[in-house]
Parts: C-alpha cells; sequence; structure tokens
C-alpha cells in the first residue's frame, strides 16, 4: 500500500467581499467526503492540508475542484502542492525572509512553471523598492508596503501573463505555516489543542 503524502489546498478568491463563502468546516467535510485523511484548514482564505495516497497533485486539484463546485454551487480555483515542494519553495526564497514582515513577503503558486520569457516586458527597476524573483512554479515577490499597495504585484498578475495557468498568493506568514503543517508528523504539533 502506498504512503500517504501531506497536501497543501489553496483555494483561489473565497470569502472575499462576501462572495464564493466557503466555510472551512464545510471545506474539512468536502476533502474528507474525498477520502483524505488528518484534514487541517488554516485561516478562512481557503489554505487546507490533507493526507493522501495518490501523487498526482493536478488531479487532486481537479478533483477538489468538482466537489467544491457540486456542494456550495460555484467554481472555486484549486492547487494542491506536496510538503516537499512547499519546503523547496520556502527554502530557495531569493529575500531574506526572516528579516521581513510577513506582508512583506508573497509567494505566487503556480500550476506550471511560467519560463522566463513571459514576464521580460515587466521593467523591474520601475518598481523599485518593489521586486519580484521566479523560482520553481512560484514568484517571489518583495512588496515592503504590502501585497495591497504593490503595482508589481498588480502588474505580475496581469491575466495576460498567466495566461493558462493556475495562480494563487500567499505571504510569508501563510507559506511558513503550511510548510509546518505539511512537515514530518513526529515533531511537534503546535496547531493541536493541548
Amino acid at each position: 500500500m502506498a504512503k500517504a503524502k501531506k497536501y497543501a489546498a489553496l483555494l483561489r478568491g473565497i470569502n472575499v467581499g462576501g462572495k464564493k463563502k466557503v466555510p472551512m468546516a464545510e471545506l474539512r467535510s468536502v476533502l474528507e467526503g474525498l477520502g483524505h485523511a488528518d484534514v487541517v484548514t488554516y485561516l478562512q482564505s481557503g489554505n487546507a492540508v490533507f493526507s493522501s495516497t495518490r501523487e498526482e497533485p493536478t488531479a487532486l486539484a481537479r478533483e477538489l475542484e468538482g466537489a467544491i463546485e457540486e456542494h456550495f454551487g460555484f467554481p472555486v480555483a484549486c492547487l494542491v502542492v506536496d510538503g516537499d515542494h512547499l519546503r523547496a519553495v520556502a527554502e530557495a526564497c531569493p529575500f531574506p525572509a526572516a528579516e521581513l514582515e510577513g506582508k512583506q513577503l508573497h509567494a505566487t503558486f503556480l500550476s506550471e512553471d511560467p519560463g522566463a520569457d513571459r514576464f521580460a516586458a515587466i521593467d523591474a527597476s520601475a518598481y523599485l523598492p518593489e521586486e519580484y524573483r521566479l523560482g520553481d512554479r512560484v514568484i517571489y515577490l518583495y512588496a515592503p508596503n504590502g501585497l495591497g499597495r504593490s503595482e508589481l504585484g498588480v502588474a505580475l498578475h496581469k491575466p495576460s501573463l498567466l495566461k493558462g495557468l493556475d495562480a494563487t498568493t500567499r505571504n510569508w506568514n501563510t507559506v511558513a505555516k503550511l510548510v509546518e503543517l505539511t512537515g514530518p508528523q513526529d515533531t511537534a504539533r503546535p496547531w493541536d489543542a493541548p
């Protein structure tokens, strides 16, 4: 029997401005209904961690999208990434994450490698002190005044640049928490009640 692997499901555009309401308790039920175990949600913005013996993140995401639409009555784009990829994203961060506030650093997770050519038209120097770097299926964004005020963030997320990709952004506090939640289970689990 295949060993279960930890995954994070990242839902895009839910619980914002009263639209696409997805209560986390119901999301946990949907994931459990798909046969996943160890389901935990984090925040109200659509982050869920689960264990599965299946090893196709894209197939897991499509299955979850179908179940969410069936349960809630509206479509929600989902990305599923495994714990190893989350840790690799955190370890490869080109910015000094430990020295920054979580709201200053963001990771946009992508369904596939976009290629640097897509972003060639962006004059990065025009947005300083904001900066971005491409990683393995991720865009790292340093926005010292936060994502809500980031002009570079707007430029990087133009539909024409991300065409054909599933993309969703998390601040660094959330990335760090998801790394923790998808990490080895023989360590302390601070999200559990004492």
